[in-house]
């Protein structure tokens, strides 16, 4: 932790927040995350011992607590009340990058696995019809192209390879199309409108898809920066 040898308050968050991946762990968190699995997939480019310190240092410094939870006696990590009143401050922070900071995707920042995880984390499962429903996406020209979502209403599972089930419905989209959406950019129908997103699948199932998708908890906040922007341009 970096000390800036000021005795003033913004100073002193700094000290606390100001090292990197040090937000965006507090965001996973905020968004539900609670075992270092789940954090390492939502953070893919900060490295296991990278994340055991800053979690650490987090502890240590109140915002989060360590305790064994129920499953499997994993670690569970949760907010202190400190960390809680964290929430507001990072979605203001959102709401300035958003209107100020957020154009299209750049191409590093296109993670086929990271959007899908997120999504993973965002269905809707009481939304799920009462069976299983298998979804595969496939975003042509993207390193990893084709992936699979196993929704049932108990459990939503990613995965990297073909589950062995067949698939109830195929999504093909384009990478950076999908992503814009997820955070608000675009809605759903504008896509499919302009051929970027595609389901086949039942017609049944096709209509209420994009039902069970919650968005990203960001999605709010870029739709109010986009239309702050046209109103002021």
């Amino acid at each position: 932790m970096r000390e800036y040898e000021q005795y003033c308050p913004v100073a002193r968050a700094a000290e606390v927040l100001g090292d990197r991946w040090t937000l965006l762990i507090v965001r996973e968190l905020i968004n539900g995350a609670r075992h270092f699995n789940d954090l390492d997939r939502g953070l893919p480019g900060i490295s296991r011992s990278l994340l055991a310190q800053r979690l650490q240092a987090l502890e240590h410094l109140g915002v989060l607590e360590r305790r064994v939870g129920c499953r499997r006696r994993a670690t569970e990590y949760t907010l202190t009340s400190a960390g809680q009143a964290l929430r507001e401050p990072i979605q203001a922070l959102g709401k300035w990058g958003a209107r100020w900071a957020f154009g299209d995707p750049r191409p590093e920042e296109l993670d086929t696995v990271l959007l899908l995880w997120r999504v993973r984390c965002r269905i809707n499962r009481d939304a799920l019809p009462p069976r299983r429903v298998v979804v595969e996406f496939n975003f042509p020209g993207s390193g990893r192209s084709c992936l699979w979502l196993v929704l049932e209403r108990h459990e939503v599972s990613l995965c990297l390879k073909h589950p062995g089930f067949e698939s109830d419905l195929v999504v093909t989209a384009d990478l950076a199309v999908f992503y814009q959406v997820w955070l608000g950019r675009l809605t759903f129908s504008e896509a499919s409108h302009r051929g970027k997103i595609r389901i086949e699948g039942s017609r049944a199932l096709e209509r209420v898809f994009p039902h069970w998708l919650q968005w990203s908890p960001m999605a709010p906040v870029v739709r109010e920066a986009l239309a702050a922007a046209r109103a002021g341009a």
